[in-house]
């Protein structure tokens, strides 16, 4: 199973060397896409023995799906440049991935961290968009936003990632559940980034609140229109309690009325076309799994054979 360590960076010079000397010294082929650097960043990661490309545009976003272009090994592990994550925890990530338990293992990283790792803005932040990411999609994990990920081939090319920044994680997790691939989570450890952090933890935020609200259309499109059609009913309601109780005291409001059939009507619908949506997506999903379970067996077949 050939692997490659991809890890994006911008002005990682303090810590890159350590991260691709450990990797290189563990046998694993390592590359690293770089966002034009302007310290040493790709003149350490050469020496060290890793393979260098400059990417085009800005954004961890667009490394990793340059990265994910030009790469083709059985296995990719992604990691930060930062040395926020141990490189000595690869094989934590690769084990579900070797007993073919999981197509894409994320490093869980609120399990253990050090003091110091998260400011507490971003340890609130990260709690309140996985638990976002729980309700809304049903889906038991507790870290969507971890750097720290291997994936197998099947997986990796499957994305169509459109983020260019930050969202990258979300979007990747969403893409794995939404292609009917197995992900699962394993406890690593995270350390306090070396230099300075290129995360704006309020606008960030927002942006992959609104990644995974927007996400949700692909992955299961009955709750996008669940949710809209609900708050077209809700208002529609709102105001037909308005109409009926001035009703009775002998007050009309016909254009209050209109609104408020309009209103229901709407949302009813949208919630009717979020149904049939949901329906549609999940078949294709179990299909798609089906068809990644055939795959498996003939190649376990084949290889017992």
């Amino acid at each position: 199973m050939k692997v490659t360590v991809i890890i994006p960076t911008l002005n990682e010079e303090e810590s890159i060397g350590e991260i691709v000397e450990k990797f290189v010294g563990m046998g694993y082929e390592v590359f690293v896409i770089d966002g034009n650097s302007t310290d040493r960043t790709r003149e350490i990661a050469e020496r060290k023995g890793a393979k260098v490309v400059i990417q085009s545009g800005k954004g961890k976003g667009q490394a990793v799906k340059e990265a994910f272009q030009l790469v083709d090994s059985d296995v990719v592990v992604l990691i930060d440049g930062d040395g926020t994550y141990l490189p000595e925890e690869v094989e934590k990530l690769l084990e579900p991935i070797r007993r073919d338990v999981a197509d894409h293992v994320a490093g869980n990283r609120l399990e253990n961290f050090e003091k110091g790792a998260f400011t507490r803005l971003n340890l609130l932040g990260n709690k309140i968009l996985n638990l976002f990411f729980r309700l809304f999609y049903g889906v038991e994990l507790y870290d969507i936003l971890t750097g720290y990920r291997a994936m197998k081939r099947e997986v990796y090319k499957s994305f169509e990632l459109e983020k260019t920044g930050f969202e990258i994680e979300a979007e990747m997790t969403v893409e794995t559940i939404a292609n009917g691939f197995r992900i699962m989570e394993v406890p690593i450890t995270y350390k306090k980034r070396k230099g300075r952090t290129k995360l704006r933890p309020i606008k960030d935020g927002i942006r992959i609140a609104l990644t995974l609200y927007s996400l949700l259309k692909k992955y299961s499109p009955g709750r996008y229109f669940y949710f809209i059609g609900s708050l077209l009913l809700f208002f529609g309601l709102l105001s037909g309690a308005i109409t009926v109780y001035d009703w009775f005291r002998n007050i009309t409001h016909y254009l209050l009325a209109v609104l408020t059939a309009l209103l229901i009507i709407s949302g009813l619908q949208i919630i009717l076309i979020g149904v049939i949506s949901d329906v549609l997506v999940r078949n294709y999903a179990t299909l798609k799994r089906e068809i990644e379970d055939l795959r498996r067996e003939f190649r376990e077949s084949k290889r017992n054979s």
